[in-house]
């Protein structure tokens, strides 16, 4: 049964976490100070939290016709129709390539058959949409590709891994959107915000997202790989065993890394990549086991979270996480 959480939500507490945390590992020690009490934990949600929450809220199907997918015919059908349409995916849908998102759906997996291979999603203008409970492997692409001003997106229960680009792109103007839940496994360039270092015009005072409760498991950069956005909410998220960097902010974006559990991370937080201008990040309540220290930049200049949170500290999410991220968690 779904049990509504309040984590990140427009009626929900202020910021809590532990005391004081201080981690002794490889790469020496680090210490962050929160103030407040600590909280219960985690179970899943039944509507998103953060961004998704605002402008309006994320529906997706709700109140439309419930119809079940079982092969990529059927699922191309529901998903690109005008209606709203609550899709349950039962087994494997086998895509050739990035199959387009219609507006006002809600795509679920069945238990955990629900399957998405060789292709992935294309969000291109889409709005008020739903993915949870879905496993995506094997994509020619992107896994899931959100571009061109979609907005009110909630990726919930996945599992995400070896796809020939991004596992999650989010990109051109895309808006409000609440990525939790999911695990990432088997990848290099996880999870993008933000497409190019050209495209100030369009994405500036947009690419609103929150990551909540994901696991990064062993994949290697971009997690997530932000620009010109500010804020993007990075809460809550174990990171264990990441190659090359955990969360990066570029382009003079703005990012709170905020109370998520890094284990064996050798660069937890980055200001720069590639060719890219630096960016801002400001940091409260992380765990560091054997990882590297948390660099940031400006912390003044990260605009603050437009919704009121509360959450648990750092030194309680892997297990939080591990339980619960993932497909056949609901």
């Amino acid at each position: 049964m779904n049990m509504k959480r309040t984590f990140i939500g427009l009626a929900a507490a202020s910021v809590v976490a532990a005391g004081v945390t201080v981690v002794v590992g490889s790469y020496g020690s680090y210490e962050t100070k929160v103030s407040a009490r600590p909280v219960a934990a985690a179970a899943p949600e039944s509507s998103p939290v953060g961004y998704a929450s605002m402008n309006g809220g994320t529906t997706g199907g709700t109140g439309g016709t419930t119809v079940t997918a079982t092969n990529a015919s059927q699922f191309n059908q529901y998903v690109t129709g005008t209606g709203r349409y609550v899709i349950q995916v039962n087994g494997n849908i086998s895509l050739s390539g990035m199959q387009k998102i219609g507006s006002n759906k809600t795509i679920i997996g069945v238990g955990t058959s629900g399957r998405i291979t060789g292709g992935g999603l294309n969000f291109d203008g889409s709005r008020n949409v739903i993915v949870r409970n879905l496993s995506f492997t094997g994509a020619g692409d992107d896994a899931i590709n959100i571009q061109d001003s979609s907005a009110n997106i909630w990726i919930d229960h996945n599992d995400l891994s070896n796809a020939n680009d991004g596992l999650l792109d989010i990109k051109r103007g895309s808006d409000f959107i609440t990525v939790s839940w999911n695990r990432f496994h088997d990848h290099d360039k996880t999870a993008l915000i933000g497409h190019s270092d050209g495209n100030a015009s369009q994405d500036r005072g947009h690419l609103r997202v929150t990551y909540v409760h994901n696991w990064f498991q062993g994949t290697n950069q971009r997690h997530p790989r932000v620009r010109f956005a500010n804020p993007v909410h990075v809460v809550n998220n174990y990171y264990s065993n990441i190659g090359s960097y955990g969360t990066a902010s570029t382009m003079g974006a703005g990012v709170f890394v905020d109370r998520n559990y890094y284990e064996n991370v050798r660069r937890p937080t980055s200001i720069q990549e590639g060719d890219s201008d630096e960016g801002n990040i400001r940091e409260s309540g992380n765990h560091l086991v054997g990882s590297g220290a948390i660099v940031t930049r400006n912390p003044g200049s990260v605009a603050a979270v437009p919704y009121s949170y509360s959450g648990e500290p750092g030194t309680s999410v892997k297990g939080t996480v591990t339980a619960g991220a993932g497909v056949g968690k609901l």
